[in-house]
């Protein structure tokens, strides 16, 4: 029984991962087909909120970026629906001159869902649809925080969706933001039946055409040979020119497409090699005024550091005047030696005199004029 649990389990795993990718699949191609059909419909008219394909287009790129969107836990403990505005918030905050401020300070777009309808409106007529999914898709790590397993916008298919995003920047859109109509709380429903052509191949009009000749044969007995061949010949050679165009048609479609895609490719690899060009000048000048003002602050340095040496210098011959100054005049104000040894003697020849008795003697003998003399 657990084994038969197991392979149950391990069936719907690849199951769901089977329905996961063919939805994914599916997403992807009818978001080509969707940006082939814009472009066609840009060489004839205008392309604006009333055009079928960029109502169809709107929807698809709403599905996908709201594939497998993670919810919002709130603090009761339960998700709230998130929607690919407050990724696109996050993840696109810092791309430059960005249109997210404005869109925020609308004041009749109000939802989440609304704001994200105007933004993807703006960067069409912005031409930066591009521009947004990619540097979205750069941030990782926010897009790994918004989206769950297997959605879209965690996959390789979605570098080729901003790839192809890029043929957009060729058509001038034009819409009316005021509101009216996105705000709708009703999904966005996709329309296939554009995309859901047959195309006959060349074999089985080859075959048709058999069939054809083959009835003409059998049931105009009654008519000439001559006449029911030129009516097949005839028939043959128009569904030949009809092929042939049919060809002819789709070739030019997929030239016209691959023309329009290169020439924004190269458009903006212009841009991004200028860009560059201007960055890579800006960091040169940095550069060059880095290495200037270093000079100045070496060569300013440099004549501090002399100054204080000389001030060094100078305080030192002042010390050591100073010091032999102090020597000096502590020198010469106590006796020298042999004066101090003199008066000692003289001091006790008085004692000795006064104690003998001789001490008038003495006084009389240290007044005499002789004694100064």
């Amino acid at each position: 029984m657990a084994s038969l649990g197991v392979g149950l389990h391990l069936v719907r795993r690849r199951a769901a991962g089977r329905s996961a990718a063919v939805e994914r699949r599916n997403l992807l191609t009818v978001c080509r087909f969707s940006v082939k059909t814009l472009l066609d419909r840009s060489c004839f008219e205008t392309i604006d909120d009333s055009s079928t394909e960029f109502i169809n287009f709107v929807s698809i790129l709403e599905h996908i970026l709201n594939h497998r969107l993670k919810g919002q836990t709130t603090w009761f403990g339960y998700e709230s629906p998130l929607s690919f505005w407050d990724y696109i918030k996050a993840a696109c905050g810092k791309v430059p001159h960005n249109c997210i401020r404005s869109i925020e300070s609308m004041e009749n777009v109000r939802s989440s869902r609304a704001k994200g309808r105007a933004w993807i409106r703006v960067v069409l007529m912005e031409k930066r649809l591009s521009e947004y999914m990619s540097s979205a898709l750069r941030d990782f790590k926010t897009t790994r925080r918004c989206y769950e397993d297997g959605a879209i916008m965690l996959g390789e298919e979605a570098g080729l969706l901003a790839d192809t995003l890029i043929g957009l920047n060729t058509i001038d859109f034009s819409f009316c933001l005021k509101g009216e109509g996105l705000d709708s709380s009703c999904p966005a429903v996709i329309d296939y039946t554009p995309y859901l052509k047959f195309t006959q191949s060349a074999d089985s009009i080859s075959s048709d055409e058999e069939e054809m000749r083959t009835l003409g044969s059998s049931g105009s007995e009654s008519s000439s040979p001559d006449k029911t061949a030129t009516a097949a010949s005839i028939f043959t050679e128009q569904s030949n020119l009809v092929s042939k165009c049919k060809r002819f048609e789709q070739k030019y479609r997929v030239v016209l497409e691959q023309k329009g895609y290169l020439e924004e490719l190269v458009r903006l690899r212009e841009a991004q090699l200028s860009a560059a060009v201007s960055h890579n000048k800006a960091l040169q000048r940095n550069l060059a005024d880095t290495h200037l003002s270093h000079a100045l602050e070496k060569e300013q340095l440099e004549f501090i550091i002399l100054e204080l040496q000389d001030q060094l210098t100078v305080l030192k011959n002042n010390d050591l005047r100073s010091r032999q100054e102090l020597t000096a005049h502590l020198t010469n104000q106590w006796p020298s030696p042999d004066a101090l040894d003199a008066n000692a003697v003289a001091l006790d020849t008085l004692l000795y005199r006064k104690s003998t008795g001789q001490w008038e003697e003495y006084v009389d003998e240290f007044t005499s004029p002789r004694f100064h003399v």
